[in-house]
């Protein structure tokens, strides 16, 4: 399985410039031969509250239009987008396309980043989502997510062989980036695709300007790096070879070894 990961200055309020680089990233990973495109969090609008309430109505052109991406380029595409729910709020969302358009999985983030207001403005998901693409069940993520492992252990348990969460990491918590995703790789033993937005954001309040700091990463079962980017935009592609997930689980059975009924 070849995966490419699109790393990029996702401009604020803008869904016309995002996906016209949505576009570009997605012929880029046809022409890698790639099966999948993992974009970062937030991918088509980033995170100006105010200016998202206004693009709620428009969330869902938005996102048809990054299905339309993967059948015109014939590959899986993944990423967090500006989701409008059943009740009129924003959600951060996660789709999962496969390359007929058809959506294979959607995740709405549950945990929600307090220190950057989210929780007021985001309605957070309720559910764990598992679901099979490239031969393969697939568990997800959004960003935050990362620092709480039950969410990643729950889907180990649900089946999943791997693990894909789009980010906007910023600095100064790049050491807790790298820690943290490895850390989910090796305690589930499964492959871990992070995709985490670069550049700078700039929210005209007290929270000032965010520099987002690239390193999107690949991280097989053994904890290994199969891939880590700079800081820098670009696009990224690396093989995966699933069968390492079992390999890896049979040699050091730690999953089996558990025993959740102490706890």
């Amino acid at each position: 399985m070849k995966v490419s990961i699109a790393q990029y200055d996702v401009a604020r309020g803008e869904p016309p410039l995002n996906l016209e680089r949505i576009r570009k990233v997605a012929e880029g990973a046809k022409a890698a031969g790639s099966d999948l495109l993992c974009l970062p969090e937030m991918a088509s609008t980033g995170f100006d509250w105010k200016k998202n309430r206004e693009l709620l109505d428009g969330a869902a052109k938005n996102v048809d239009s990054v299905a339309e991406c993967a059948v015109a380029c014939q590959l899986d595409i993944c990423g967090s987008f500006l989701e409008k729910t059943e009740q009129g709020n924003a959600a951060n969302t996660l789709y999962y396309f496969d390359s007929s358009g058809a959506v294979v999985a959607k995740y709405r983030k549950i945990h929600l980043f307090t220190l950057f207001r989210e929780d007021r403005h985001v309605e957070p998901g309720e559910t764990c989502v598992v679901a099979e693409a490239q031969g393969i069940k697939i568990g997800f993520g959004v960003c935050y997510d990362l620092r709480f492992p039950e969410l990643f252990r729950k889907n180990t348990e649900l089946g999943a062989k791997l693990q894909i969460l789009p980010a906007a990491f910023p600095h100064p918590r790049l050491e807790h980036w790298q820690t943290l995703v490895r850390a989910r790789a090796i305690e589930n033993q499964c492959y871990f695709i992070a995709a985490n937005q670069c550049g700078f954001e700039g929210h005209g309040d007290s929270v000032g300007t965010t520099q987002y700091f690239g390193h999107s990463t690949i991280i097989d079962p053994w904890g290994e790096p199969v891939l880590e980017a700079g800081e820098e935009e670009g696009l990224f592609h690396a093989e995966l070879d699933l069968s390492l997930v079992d390999d890896t689980r049979s040699k050091l059975t730690a999953l089996d070894d558990r025993r959740p009924e102490v706890f």
